[in-house]
């Protein structure tokens, strides 16, 4: 017997036991930094002002996290602006999703992935 386990036996040792220490630790969530989350919460202030969207939704996610776009509550999602980490030197770490499901657009700056949202402003007026 080590003195280490002699020390846990005899309840002198404080703390966690060497057991406790080669527990695995807990998974991290992802999430959006505060100035990612301000972009994101802009984009979506725009399109509550127009009339297009009512609600969202964040999910933080042991891979990702989500914030789902809705027109109205008890739908499914319109948008899902997504963040993975671990996509970010392959196709970038920020993804927009259609309610459906297809990859709408991806990259790896949020900046440009949110001017998705402005290109719907503009209409096409005759003459």
């Amino acid at each position: 017997m080590s003195n280490l386990q002699a020390l846990e036996k005899a309840g002198r040792l404080a703390g966690p036991s060497s057991t406790d220490l080669w527990q695995p630790a807990p998974r991290r969530q992802i999430f959006f930094a505060r100035p990612e989350l301000n972009l994101i919460l802009a984009a979506y202030g725009r399109g509550v002002a127009a009339g297009d969207w009512r609600d969202y939704a964040m999910d933080a996610l042991p891979d990702r996290a989500l914030f789902s776009i809705y027109r109205r509550t008890s739908e499914q999602p319109l948008y899902i602006i997504e963040k993975r980490p671990d996509l970010a030197r392959r196709q970038g770490e920020w993804s927009l999703l259609s309610g459906h499901g297809p990859v709408l657009k991806r990259g790896h700056d949020l900046p440009v992935l949110l001017r998705f949202f402005d290109r719907r402003r503009f209409a096409v007026v005759e003459d």
